[in-house]
């Protein structure tokens, strides 16, 4: 299989990158781990005229912790991130991730932007309320470095509009997100857990390093008497994109032991509407969901006793 005709840009600073994709707009594709993007090229489900690689962009390949969370520069690698255990979630998230491989060259704010909705990443960062940072040359953007989306962390050249979106509003629907045409994604942050917080992400694949039937991952904080004070889940493979359902009134502030765990599980399997395909009928994809969904939370509520 081999790729539609395209033409390679290759700039060498992030100011000309900005330049090539706000003159390319709608017919260029950004060329960051390529781990999604070129599969779809070979399989012509992709047929971009322009295709940006940043990969010469150093300056991208950044993970920085602060007390607010952890934010992640668009070339940061999916072993790198992993390896540096920046956040708890996001590395049990990443564990999940394919193969070895493809975590070697696969970018976390790449896997973001793709918006598969049966991948990991969209769902850490829904869960979390994170959010993505967008650069342009110019345009409408407003420039909010005050804002917990990456501010410092990527150094945008002078005039560089910018647009931090939450990730409420950045996934839109089956592979699409709300970067706008001419916009590079610099970085995506992941908000800091609070003290007495538990998470799990748990999924079911026909094979390791398949894309999950359903997954759930689960954050879950405890009050200073131990009880639930809070408990959301985001869901996959069982939407268009990740269903974030908040359960904490199900839970009744009450310690984990004594939460009526069926009644949560029901909950979460009610806010969802999975499609059936070859792998999975929706009446399965909803039965994995609730399980997932409760073991999830009880290993998260373990966590943060612990």
């Amino acid at each position: 299989m081999k790729p539609p005709p395209f033409e390679y840009h290759g700039p060498r600073d992030l100011g000309e990158a900005l330049e090539t994709l706000a003159a390319v707009g709608a017919h260029g594709k950004v060329l960051a781990g390529g781990q999604s993007l070129i599969p779809m090229l070979n399989m012509r489900l992709a047929a971009p005229a322009h295709l940006v690689d940043i990969n010469r962009l150093a300056a991208l390949a950044v993970v920085r912790e602060t007390p607010a969370g952890v934010t992640v520069g668009a070339l940061a690698r999916h072993s790198e991130v992993a390896r540096g255990g920046a956040h708890p979630l996001l590395g049990q998230a990443l564990r999940l991730v394919a193969h070895p491989v493809i975590r070697n060259r696969g970018t976390v704010v790449g896997s973001l932007v793709h918006a598969d909705p049966a991948a990991e990443l969209p769902a850490v960062l829904a869960v979390l309320d994170g959010s993505v940072r967008l650069a342009s040359a110019g345009g409408d953007g407003v420039r909010n470095d005050g804002v917990p989306g990456g501010g410092g962390v990527v150094a945008l050249p002078a005039g560089t509009a910018v647009r931090d979106v939450p990730a409420r509003e950045f996934f839109t629907g089956p592979m699409e997100s709300a970067a706008r045409p001419g916009e590079l994604a610099v970085s995506a942050h992941f908000p800091a857990l609070g003290a007495r917080t538990g998470t799990a992400f748990r999924e079911v694949a026909r094979r390791h390093g398949d894309y999950a039937l359903a997954g759930v991952c689960a954050v879950v904080r405890l009050d200073e008497d131990l009880h639930i004070d809070a408990a959301r889940v985001a869901c996959i493979g069982v939407g268009p994109v990740p269903v974030v359902v908040d359960v904490s009134g199900v839970c009744e502030r009450r310690p984990a032991v004594s939460v009526d765990w069926p009644a949560v599980a029901a909950a979460v399997r009610e806010r969802t509407d999975p499609e059936g395909d070859v792998h999975a009928s929706p009446a399965y994809r909803l039965h994995l969901v609730g399980v997932l969904a409760e073991q999830a939370l009880r290993e998260a509520a373990r966590e943060a006793a612990a």
